[in-house]
């Protein structure tokens, strides 16, 4: 499936930042996932670093990522307050694999997602609640359109409701 944007996992050169140190300061404690969720429950959780589940028998680390931080360093945005930092789930080496992205990843039907708006100055312009549709890519294209369509949005962030957690970026084509 063609998607009409482009969902971005977490960038090769942060990703590499974050296998050192977190965004909050903090070094990498990597496990193996397990089915039996020990140490921590994380099979089929979503991994940024390559938009896909994790499996079991992988490496991977929790880690504090700030998602905003890097667009702004290299566009200029002073994003203040909104350069929040959350959980998400990454390979603890480097990805085996090139992301391969088949629609939007981590599209359940059902799932409830938000869609957070930013200006080029990384502020906060808006956002709204999902709910991800049998059709789940129409569904994202009809979304990220609608965001798009204020000339103001330079891009988007897609999270879970349950945990607020960073799912994937797409920014104004």
């Amino acid at each position: 499936m063609t998607t009409t944007y482009t969902p971005l996992p977490i960038s090769p050169a942060a990703l590499k930042e974050l296998r050192y140190v977190d965004d909050l300061g903090r070094a990498p404690q990597p496990y193996t996932a397990r089915k039996d969720g020990v140490p921590l429950d994380c099979v089929g959780s979503p991994l940024r670093c390559c938009l896909r589940s994790v499996e079991p028998g992988e490496r991977i680390a929790l880690v504090s990522y700030a998602p905003l931080r890097r667009w702004a360093a290299a566009t200029g945005a002073e994003p203040g307050a909104y350069d929040e930092a959350g959980p998400v789930f990454i390979h603890a080496d480097a990805c085996k694999e090139s992301p391969v992205i088949d629609g939007y990843p981590f599209a359940r039907q059902g799932a409830l997602r938000t869609v957070r708006r930013y200006n080029a100055a990384g502020h906060i312009v808006g956002g709204r609640l999902f709910e991800v549709p049998g059709n789940a890519d129409a569904g994202f294209d009809r979304v990220f359109a609608e965001a798009f369509a204020d000339p103001d949005v330079a891009l988007l962030h897609v999270r879970a409701l349950e945990y607020g957690c960073f799912q994937f970026e797409v920014r104004r084509p």
